[in-house]
């Protein structure tokens, strides 16, 4: 958990920029699918699915483990921009990302119904 963590943190922050103040709002889901043997390396790739004025979704995926095929583990975990009050409040610049393709969209259909339901920062 810390590591998927580690990595949606740092995958937000290389897309907001140094100005990047974020907070862990929300864990919409993680989900691991098979065992990782103690001290083994991992790999978990990131992306950003969601984007709003001051809310984002990351996208983790880990790449398939040695003799396996499809992904260990998968998540989502939003974060808010905050100020130095801790309040919300908008990221800088103009931010934009691209539909998702290949690997991704799986995750990111998973997104959107999670969103949904959560009614805020995406339900559309």
């Amino acid at each position: 958990m810390r590591i998927a963590l580690e990595a949606a943190y740092n995958t937000a922050f290389r897309f907001i920029g140094q100005d990047a103040n974020l907070l862990l709002r929300r864990v919409l889901s993680i989900e691991c699918y098979k065992p990782v043997p103690q001290g083994s390396f991992v790999e978990i790739q990131g992306t950003i699915l969601h984007v709003t004025r001051a809310y984002l979704v990351t996208g983790l995926i880990g790449t398939p483990l040695p003799g396996q095929s499809g992904p260990w583990m998968d998540g989502l975990l939003g974060f808010a921009q905050v100020n130095d009050d801790g309040r919300a409040t908008e990221f800088p610049g103009d931010l934009s990302i691209d539909s998702p393709t290949g690997q991704w969209r799986k995750l990111h259909e998973r997104m959107k119904k999670l969103l949904k339901i959560r009614g805020r920062n995406g339900g559309e």
